[in-house]
């Protein structure tokens, strides 16, 4: 089992940063892909980053592509999510998970874990 707690959300103004974390338990962190993803009221979860096992391999949804960071802490058994020009847009609750796999993967059916969620809130 693997328990992950999401931290870091918040209200900022578009353009700004915010950076979300997400701490999980258990010895095997590194053996799982690290995956952050969002839903907006009324919408489906999207996909929006994920990191390998390593860290080594990273992959992006196209609406943040260059604005987002994800970054991994294996030491840490902490995953984190760098966030840099906020639009409105970005305004979700945000979701991290545990693939079931080292690889990278986009698909949230292939995730065997998930933290509660944090709010993340973009004001125009």
């Amino acid at each position: 089992q693997v328990q992950l707690v999401e931290s870091g959300g918040g209200l900022v103004q578009a353009g700004d940063s915010l950076r979300l974390s997400c701490a999980a338990s258990g010895r095997t962190f590194s053996s799982y892909a690290m995956g952050w993803f969002r839903q907006a009221p009324g919408k489906e979860r999207e996909f929006v980053t994920v990191v390998s096992g390593s860290g080594g391999t990273t992959d992006y949804a196209d609406s943040v592509k260059g604005r987002f960071t994800i970054s991994r802490d294996n030491a840490k058994n902490t995953v984190y999510l760098q966030m840099n020009s906020l639009k409105a847009e970005d305004t979700s609750v945000y979701y991290c998970g545990a693939a079931r796999r080292t690889g990278v993967v986009r698909n949230q059916y292939q995730y065997a874990y998930w933290g509660q969620g944090t709010q993340v809130t973009v004001s125009s």
